[in-house]
């Protein structure tokens, strides 16, 4: 039987010839992802296990992103144990507020050259999926698996059954990649893919930017999937060239294909044009509606931003929206570049003025409300159109609050209009 492109992957760093969906393998790690939330407990784990050393200096990276700027006492001894532990394993790469490779973990990666083809990663924070996007197998897990994984440089893998997502076509005006990942999850539901790989191919592939692919990798987890993985192409070779161009001359990396008789549980072929305006409503990101059926939903805030939809490309269609235009009295938009990049070239394109004159809020990169966390937290009965990529109960704040997802064109209408944004309104 052939293999998927994640099966290779795991068969290649657990040094075996072959692998079958439901096998249990233990694999050696490219990668291992902590934040400010996730790490501290990890640590305390680690030094049950009798190591004092992690694996490798240069692989274990650490980013505090979810409550910082430290929004109390305990995010800011979160941190500050975070930081103690960096001091003393002598890591290499870490990620502190305010330099210039900062921001949230899931947008400064990729950015910052650390993830490649073929990699395989794992990370304490579900979203760790977004990586892809850029033809690697990377996974979340939880505190546990982290300082393991910190002490040893290997974890346990069950071989994931792949979903086939074949793309065709072009995405129309204003459409993007998150519509796409929304509509795909209101199809299936949000347990479709459960423990399975999402492996995308088909001529549409090539027409959605790295940005609009790490969004979708990103958001795999909220249908289920253990990984998602984009197959390699030019797009992905450009990008790898900006963020680490010698890496990719040097050739440190492994560009995988499934076999023609590759194991499926399922395929699922998209036309991209076809795919409209879509967001999802409370409190599930499989609520999917499109957006030209929502009717006078009164809003209280927006957020645009987040791992899902921080990118430049984001921050520069939201700025093209608002041009010349106002947040709707009333209603608070909070802007979030992804990260300390992403904001200084926002700021020298004069996007950050637009957003000022807007009359929005404009944060340092952060998770901050995605996760109920800070920087804007809901309070009773108050509803908001995010960029993000969870709207639960309870997700940003008061368990009677509302959160609806939409790519960054809703979002953007939404705060000029108050309410949530029709396809007229962009």
């Amino acid at each position: 039987m052939g293999m998927t492109v994640s099966a290779k992957i795991l068969a290649d760093h657990a040094g075996l010839g072959s692998v079958l969906p439901g096998d249990l393998v233990e694999a050696r790690l490219d990668l291992v992802l902590g934040n400010d939330v996730t790490t501290p407990p990890a640590i305390d784990i680690m030094k049950k296990t009798g190591k004092d050393k992690v694996f490798d200096k240069d692989k274990v990276v650490l980013v505090p992103d979810h409550f910082t700027p430290n929004k109390d006492i305990k995010s800011a001894e979160l941190s500050k144990k975070l930081q103690d532990f960096v001091c003393s394993q002598c890591l290499t790469n870490v990620f502190e507020l305010g330099r210039k490779n900062m921001g949230i973990e899931h947008v400064i990666l990729p950015e910052n050259g650390l993830v490649f083809p073929g990699d395989l990663i794992i990370g304490a924070d579900s979203h760790t999926c977004t990586y892809g996007a850029l033809g690697a197998f990377s996974t979340g897990v939880g505190s546990t698996d982290l300082a393991c994984a910190m002490a040893s440089g290997s974890t346990w893998f069950k071989v994931p059954e792949a979903i086939k997502i074949v793309l065709k076509g072009k995405l129309s005006r204003y459409v993007t990649a998150k519509d796409v990942i929304l509509h795909l999850i209101g199809m299936i539901g949000v347990s479709g893919a459960l423990y399975k790989s999402l492996e995308f191919e088909g001529e549409g592939v090539h027409e959605i930017s790295m940005d609009g692919r790490l969004t979708i990798a990103n958001m795999a987890i909220e249908c289920g999937a253990k990984n998602a993985v984009f197959p390699v192409d030019e797009v992905t070779l450009a990008y790898m060239e900006k963020t680490n161009p010698s890496r990719l001359r040097e050739g440190r990396y492994k560009v995988y294909y499934p076999d023609e008789d590759a194991p499926y549980s399922d395929v699922i072929t998209i036309d991209l044009s076809e795919v409209p305006l879509t967001v999802a409503l409370p409190h599930l990101p499989s609520n999917t509606a499109k957006a030209s059926e929502i009717k006078a939903m009164k809003i209280d805030q927006v957020v645009i931003g987040s791992c899902t939809n921080g990118r430049y490309e984001d921050i520069k269609t939201a700025a093209e929206i608002l041009r010349g235009k106002k947040v709707k009295s009333g209603v608070r938009c909070i802007v979030i570049p992804g990260s300390q990049k992403i904001y200084r070239r926002a700021l020298d394109e004069g996007l950050l003025a637009v957003f000022d004159d807007a009359g929005c809020v404009i944060s340092t990169p952060t998770c901050g409300p995605c996760l109920g966390g800070h920087m804007g937290v809901l309070a009773k009965g108050e509803r908001c159109v995010s960029t993000t990529n969870r709207n639960f109960v309870g997700r940003m704040g008061s368990p009677d609050s509302e959160v609806i997802l939409a790519g960054v064109p809703v979002a953007a209408a939404s705060a000029v209009k108050g309410e949530v944004a029709t396809p007229d309104d962009i």
